[in-house]
């Protein structure tokens, strides 16, 4: 199996950011991003998707944490493509459905060359710990926009806002385990009849 990883930087005036992944990893997370929650949301992903992430973060976090949670999905989603290759033998699409107590969320992924962000989440709150909630729609339109992705989030219920968010980052972590898989009947072949992604 070729080694998928990748490592990417973004510097800007407001954000210093470095992500490493590794597509076939054990699920280990190394992250400081400045936002508690967020990372909490990264160890998601990291350990569902059974994908190894090295995140460092530096952002204007005096302002707000806007900024540092777009840019974060922006470098996550480069180094996804990077990692990813031309998509040779993936299985290319990954969905999964995550409960939570009362929470249900569905992710669809498909790792298209065509992004596109569709999200379907009304949280409960405006707040979790000093993450506004509606970053998280930033986050994912970076990842989309540099990963090349079409990404559907579904929250189906739920009442607690941690719960919606953390079924949606499982879940989003399940799909990408699975999208991102290298199918054996595919034997490196373009799952496309365009015969490119």
């Amino acid at each position: 199996m070729t080694q998928r990883t990748a490592t990417v930087s973004r510097d800007t005036k407001e954000t210093q950011i470095t992500v490493s992944v590794n597509l076939d990893g054990k699920g280990e997370l190394d992250c400081e991003t400045g936002v508690p929650f967020l990372d909490h949301m990264l160890d998601q992903v990291a350990r569902h998707g059974l994908i190894d992430l090295n995140i460092r973060a530096v952002g204007d976090l005096h302002i707000d944490a806007h900024h540092t949670v777009e840019d974060l999905g922006i470098t996550l989603g480069q180094a996804f493509a990077k990692a990813i290759g031309d998509k040779r033998g993936i299985y290319r699409y990954g969905h999964a459905y995550v409960p939570l107590d009362e929470a249900l969320s569905r992710v669809v992924v498909d790792f298209s060359g065509r992004p596109g962000l569709f999200m379907n989440v009304e949280f409960t709150r405006g707040n979790l710990g000093t993450l506004d909630t509606q970053l998280f729609w930033e986050f994912f339109q970076g990842f989309v926009n540099h990963a090349q992705v079409t990404l559907h989030i579904d929250n189906l219920k739920g009442f607690n806002a941690h719960h919606q968010a953390e079924t949606i980052f499982k879940a989003f972590g399940r799909a990408l385990r699975m999208a991102t898989a290298e199918d054996p009947r595919m034997a490196g072949q373009m799952p496309s009849t365009k015969g490119s992604l």
